[in-house]
């Protein structure tokens, strides 16, 4: 049996930030050697791709046995205000029945419940690990080891993400957007003889609002839009030739429309997109959803997680985001778990691998 707190307060401890593949690396292989003591029969493939690692562990059963794949990201956001924490965020201290402690809801005790449940299957048991990177920059690390997932037979799939241990059946999609626009430099004493391109942004900005074609789903609910980054000028005696935005649109369909408003707006310059993920969701009438031991909620995750990328490579398989973790602290100050949560997760996810073999 693999100590769930142990494993994750030593992830916890260690600094994962996304763009950083060696940290995450280090990740996977410490997850890997946990995990090969326990049960040294797991099966490992591990991705090529320097930039982008990725590790998938699996049972040695039938290979043609349709799996379950528990999918999760070893990646975390930044800290850049530790003095602002109550607590050291790579400190994974224990107190009042909660680990503390950057990644430790977002997503590292789901990637240790995960583990339990692999670690603890029957050899014959059809269940798998996938261990990805870059996961909040654009699940880079999915989309490297998606092809791998599409040899294997995947009849569901499990992504741990933090969900107060209830099911949730999807999220929105993410198009993330370098808008730009440009201008001509003059002296800032006399602005008439150039053309501002950050006044060119504002405008664009302050008519966006109300004009982008935002769509409405039922279950996922409406689009938004965030201008996240905004960049323009160099110092205030120039008038400034090129500013730039980088905008968050969560969406409920192919992001196309969206992308295309941008490109027609006359101050645009260019668009480059970063990210463009499709939205996930999953029936709440599918059969092996109606076999969860656990709530579905009603509403879908405010967050987009792999399940994005990984839909298209498992053929249409369920996909649930499911996992210890509250919401509310992924990517604030003073993160954590509940302790209660992790261990009740690591139980249920051991007890579904196990009707999940019984049930063939």
């Amino acid at each position: 049996m693999i100590d769930v707190v142990e494993l994750l307060r030593e992830l916890v401890g260690r600094t994962t930030v996304s763009g950083d593949a060696p940290a995450q690396r280090d990740a996977l292989e410490l997850v890997t050697e946990v995990l090969r003591e326990r049960a040294p029969h797991l099966e490992v493939t591990t991705g090529r791709d320097p930039d982008q690692p990725w590790t998938l562990l699996q049972t040695p059963t039938d290979p043609g046995r349709p799996r379950l794949l528990i999918a999760c990201h070893v990646d975390t956001v930044p800290v850049p205000d530790a003095g602002s924490w109550q607590r050291d965020p790579f400190g994974a201290d224990v107190d009042g029945g909660r680990v503390w402690g950057r990644g430790a809801s977002d997503m590292k005790a789901g990637l240790v419940a995960g583990a339990a449940a692999l670690a603890a299957a029957d050899p014959q048991t059809p269940v798998a690990l996938l261990l990805t990177s870059d996961e909040e920059i654009g699940s880079k690390g999915a989309a490297a080891a998606a092809a791998a997932l599409a040899e294997q037979p995947i009849g569901a799939v499990i992504v741990p993400e933090a969900t107060g241990n209830q099911v949730v059946l999807g999220h929105r999609g993410a198009l993330w957007l370098a808008v730009r626009t440009a201008g001509r430099a003059a002296h800032g004493s006399t602005p008439e003889r150039g053309h501002n391109a950050v006044l060119d942004l504002v405008a664009l900005l302050g008519r966006a609002g109300a004009a982008l074609p935002l769509r409405t789903d039922p279950f996922l609910g409406t689009e938004t839009w965030n201008p996240g980054v905004v960049a323009g000028g160099t110092v205030p005696n120039v008038v400034p030739d090129r500013a730039e935005v980088l905008v968050d649109m969560r969406t409920v369909a192919e992001g196309a429309p969206l992308l295309q408003w941008w490109r027609d707006q006359p101050e645009v310059a260019e668009v480059d997109v970063r990210v463009d993920l499709p939205p996930v969701g999953t029936p709440a009438d599918d059969p092996w959803v109606a076999t969860l031991p656990a709530p579905v909620r009603p509403d879908p995750a405010t967050y987009f997680t792999d399940a994005s990328v990984l839909a298209p490579a498992v053929g249409g398989a369920p996909i649930v985001v499911w996992g210890p973790g509250t919401p509310a602290v992924m990517h604030a100050r003073d993160e954590y778990v509940e302790l209660a949560e992790l261990e009740q997760a690591a139980a249920v996810f051991t007890a579904v691998a196990d009707q999940w073999g019984r049930a063939g």
